[in-house]
């Protein structure tokens, strides 16, 4: 592209102006023409913060009268499906926030309206783009644990402790725990390990929280146990939750991943400045354990996870595929749907593959 990429914001809450703005204000091809949120008031906040020109309360507005190039949503899980869907319509490059939408059908067809536009798209699965997670990536691919027998995917925090209204757990507007914290390890367990075939789950709510008006009301999982049987034999268990308490961390991940050829365990911390990341690994001609360093992050420091909008839009500019796309989130949004489909009936799901990139 000769001309900076006019972007749009659908969306305003903070994770917008803590990683999206600061990335794209800071990425040279990049013009922030217009943002769009419900509450007036705050839009005009944030668009004076971040000095963006103009401003639309209706993302219908926004997409058809924003003179953009493509669109960035960033709302609340049940609004991606209908927003997106505009987008495409209009001919817009989209990247959207993770899970893609809150069923596999209108995951599928956003992706498959995105192929049939021949624009890019993206959605936003941070991680990935972590040094320490890419690392693990490669030493699969070299080998390391050769065929891989049985893997385990955890990501826990205690955010969901508090039993106050948060629109994660109101059933009506995503899909709890599971959606949110689960969809990161649901598109971990795909980027090593391919398709998933078969999926059982077991959630549970151990915290209750009111609706949006105050009164009770069921809300959904804020803990979840999935377990992942994957086309190329490999078996894995993933668990989540919003309810641990983790002390001084605010998060914490753990992945342990066990082949014929060897092991390999990855642990991270979130704890302020001292958050940090630990890979060990052993194969099968070792007796021991050792600790493996992340090439060109010896000290093992944590990468923001702001990375990923510019990688968005240098797709763009570049004519290239972004990763991960519609695509995958439609593959996690199965998977999603089938856990969901094997707690309410105690049974294993198998998966049929409904798409191909």
């Amino acid at each position: 592209m000769t001309k900076a990429l006019r972007v749009g914001i659908v969306g305003t809450g903070r994770w917008a102006e803590q990683m999206y703005l600061p990335t794209l204000r800071s990425h040279p091809g990049v013009q922030i023409a217009a943002i769009c949120g419900r509450n007036r008031e705050r839009a005009e906040q944030v668009a004076r913060d971040h000095d963006i020109p103009r401003v639309f309360t209706d993302f219908r507005q926004i997409i058809e009268q924003g003179d953009l190039h493509a669109v960035l949503v960033t709302t609340p899980d049940d609004l991606h499906h209908p927003i997106v869907m505009r987008a495409l319509v209009n001919g817009l490059h989209v990247l959207c926030e993770k899970p893609l939408a809150n069923t596999a059908a209108d995951a599928r067809e956003m992706y498959e309206a995105a192929k049939a536009a021949r624009v890019t798209h993206m959605v936003l699965f941070i991680w990935r783009w972590q040094p320490h997670f890419q690392y693990l990536k490669e030493l699969i691919d070299r080998g390391y644990i050769g065929r891989c027998f049985h893997a385990h995917f955890a990501f826990l925090a205690g955010y969901g402790r508090g039993g106050h209204y948060m629109w994660r757990f109101d059933p009506q507007r995503g899909n709890g725990i599971l959606g949110d914290l689960g969809s990161h390890m649901i598109d971990f367990a795909r980027w090593y390990f391919g398709d998933v075939a078969k999926v059982s789950a077991h959630l549970a709510t151990f915290v209750e929280r009111p609706g949006i008006d105050g009164r009770p009301q069921d809300s959904a999982n804020d803990s979840a146990i999935v377990t992942l049987e994957f086309a190329n034999g490999t078996h894995a268990t993933i668990q989540v939750s919003a309810v641990a308490h983790t002390g001084d961390r605010w998060a914490e991940q753990h992945l342990a991943l066990h082949g014929d050829a060897g092991t390999l365990y990855l642990d991270v911390s979130f704890h302020g400045a001292e958050s940090g990341v630990v890979i060990r690994g052993a194969q099968r001609n070792e007796d021991r354990f050792h600790t493996l360093l992340v090439p060109g992050c010896e000290s093992g420091p944590l990468v923001g996870p702001s990375i990923v909008p510019g990688l968005f839009v240098d797709a763009i500019a570049e004519g290239r595929p972004a990763i991960p796309d519609f695509y995958d989130g439609f593959k996690v949004q199965e998977v999603i749907d089938a856990a969901l489909q094997s707690h309410r009936t105690g049974r294993q799901v198998s998966l049929q593959h409904h798409a191909n990139r």
